[in-house]
């Protein structure tokens, strides 16, 4: 059991002596303990104490477990039901499944048995419990760890990798190098129940096409020439844990025979070996290819790609959203003056411009490293300017450059300033794309003074994605 304030555990017995004795043994293994001699009471005290789990006899007068469980489950408490059963009672057993029970447990009671079941009980409630605040850390942060979002695209995604994280269903992540891949398969094994087993991330294309099936599925001594000893893969390796295998397109294609072979059997032989060896992984696939382009051309077998993509989750060029850009800025500025224990205050309206106008081949990884260099050039307790930037970025033009200058504003003698200034304002707000954030970094004003400015117009613009001031 962790450590920390004991997990409370409701015993709902009608025995007086079980009930007690129960109590007490729980009790010695580190549980908080609190008992009622029916459902009723039972579900009383679930209502004022809040147990973690109930631990409920099936027969009781006044109201019996099946109807404390009826309840409970109509109530929506959160909590893990482990049912007690008399001999002969298995189909009273399986519809308290049916309603939600966790667990059930023949009497007499094996202790052993119950110690188990609780341990499991707990570490499932403590990852339910981990999983939903890292789910309202990302609607709150619009974050899935390093890599943030306020676009509908990654909305899109954060909301498919809540739904699908808990489940042990295979996913293809796929994208541009940079993107962001691994990070998405660290994040759907962070939110799993395999998260306190084994990660193991292998590129596909930095392993020699002679020892892939060895560093997939492992050998035996002697193998092949310089195999000294016995030598688990990494299937083994990421036993009852998560597998990803990055670049899936780089795998030579005999090697893909014999991955699908293991995938469906959830066996498979070491090199050199006559054993079958039961495996229990999770595995994701990542790739920058085209799937579909990857088949026709023969470097993808057809029947993989149809077993790894259960789910498929894309991930967009950062070009293509432009909008995440500041809120990426803003944390990787954190992220970076922590690492680096700088104190560097944020960008300048003109280099956070030119972050926003690159194309950024190299996608949130180039962006990373850029923010790097530009946090250790920068004058502690100042902004990054442009000469922090990499020296590239400095002569770079993009299209959004072009398209803004060619928005010229058109005005006539005897105009006004203030209306000059509306007008600047409103052409270069359309020139943004209708996002107030890049429009009062192009006027270097505040998001605040914009607003202002946009309100005296009579202009309520609708928010738009990554409208966020540094």
């Amino acid at each position: 059991m962790t450590t920390g304030t004991p997990v409370k555990v409701l015993l709902v017995e009608d025995e007086v002596h079980a009930r007690q004795g129960l109590a007490e043994l729980i009790g010695d293994w580190g549980y908080r303990t609190e008992t009622a001699q029916d459902g009723l009471e039972g579900y009383e005290k679930v209502i004022a104490w809040s147990p973690e789990i109930v631990i409920t006899d099936l027969k009781m007068p006044r109201m019996d477990g099946m109807e404390l469980l009826m309840k409970l489950a109509d109530s929506e408490v959160s909590l893990a039901v482990i049912v007690l059963t008399a001999q002969g009672s298995v189909e009273l057993a399986v519809d308290a499944m049916k309603l939600g029970a966790y667990d059930f447990l023949p009497k007499p009671v094996d202790a052993a048995r119950l110690k188990t079941i609780l341990m499991n009980a707990t570490r499932q409630r403590e990852t339910e419990a981990e999983r939903e605040q890292t789910r309202k850390q990302m609607r709150q942060s619009r974050s899935l760890g390093a890599l943030v979002g306020e676009t509908e695209r990654m909305r899109e995604i954060f909301a498919l990798i809540e739904r699908i994280a808990g489940t042990n269903v295979s996913v293809l992540i796929t994208g541009e190098s940079g993107t962001g891949k691994e990070l998405i398969a660290r994040t759907l094994h962070e939110l799993s129940d395999r998260k306190r087993k084994p990660f193991v991330a292998v590129n596909c294309a930095a392993i020699p096409e002679t020892l892939m099936e060895s560093e997939l599925f492992g050998h035996e001594k002697g193998a092949f020439t310089g195999a000294m000893e016995r030598r688990a893969g990494c299937f083994e390796l990421a036993e009852g844990g998560t597998l990803l295998l990055d670049e899936l397109g780089e795998m030579p294609i005999g090697i893909q025979a014999k991955l699908l072979r293991v995938l469906e059997e959830r066996k498979l032989r070491r090199l050199g070996g006559s054993a079958e060896i039961a495996v229990d992984v999770r595995v994701l696939a990542a790739t920058n290819r085209n799937p579909d382009a990857a088949v026709a051309a023969g470097q993808l077998r057809a029947d993989l790609l149809y077993r790894l993509n259960v789910f498929h989750v894309q991930l967009p060029p950062l070009r293509e959203r432009r909008e995440d850009i500041p809120l990426m800025v803003e944390v990787m500025l954190a992220e970076m003056n922590a690492r680096h224990g700088r104190r560097v205050a944020g960008m300048t309206g003109r280099a956070l411009r030119r972050v926003m106008e690159c194309e950024w081949r190299g996608n949130a990884r180039e962006l990373r490293n850029a923010m790097e260099r530009a946090v250790i050039l920068a004058p502690e307790d100042g902004r990054i300017d442009l000469e922090h930037l990499p020296p590239e970025m400095a002569k770079a033009e993009s299209v959004t450059q072009a398209d803004v200058g060619n928005a010229a504003v058109q005005l006539s003698v005897g105009t006004t300033v203030a209306e000059a200034e509306r007008k600047l304002i409103l052409k270069t707000l359309e020139a943004a794309g209708g996002n107030k954030t890049r429009a009062a970094q192009m006027l270097a004003v505040s998001l605040k003074t914009l607003h202002n400015k946009l309100k005296e117009y009579g202009r309520k613009e609708p928010e738009q994605p990554g409208e966020k001031e540094l």
